[in-house]
């Protein structure tokens, strides 16, 4: 089954590969999909998604690990109060639920950053838009499908 981060790949003849991995509702988070789909951890990238005390919309794609730096982020999206979405706002804005949410594919497309420490990796792995399944594809490949930019906000 295709998912519409798939989808968008194959439109711009970008070269992926998919893992699946049974995932549980108690572990949605990036490490767990890491380990459960034996991929290496620093490779692994979650998908982050605040919203601007002006209400706008800004995606954030970095390592399992890590965590996004609120003062980093204010001053890259130039907002004065930044945090994350509540939960039952995310399918709203995005189309994505928790443990399954890609930088590809949202309902629309929102401003994205990529850390910049993608750079070092000859490819990375996000979520294909569906709990149990990550796609692996070169950091450039997913700045180009995302119209995204690589930023400094961990």
């Amino acid at each position: 089954m295709k998912t519409n981060a798939m989808r968008i790949l194959d439109s711009l003849g970008i070269d992926y590969t998919i893992h699946t991995y049974e995932w549980d509702e108690e572990h949605l988070d990036a490490v767990h999909a890491a380990e459960k789909a034996g991929l290496e951890l620093e490779k692994v990238y979650k998908t982050i998604v605040m919203q601007n005390s002006e209400k706008k919309i800004f995606v954030f794609c970095l390592p399992a690990e890590f965590s996004v730096s609120l003062k980093k982020a204010r001053a890259l999206t130039g907002s004065k109060e930044i945090d994350l979405i509540k939960m039952d706002d995310l399918l709203k804005l995005t189309g994505y639920i928790r443990g399954g949410c890609s930088p590809l594919g949202m309902k629309k497309h929102y401003p994205t950053f990529i850390s910049d420490l993608a750079e070092l990796e000859e490819s990375i792995c996000v979520s294909a838009g569906q709990r149990g399944m990550q796609l692996e594809l070169s950091p450039d490949d997913l700045r180009r499908a995302a119209d995204a930019e690589y930023a400094d906000f961990i």
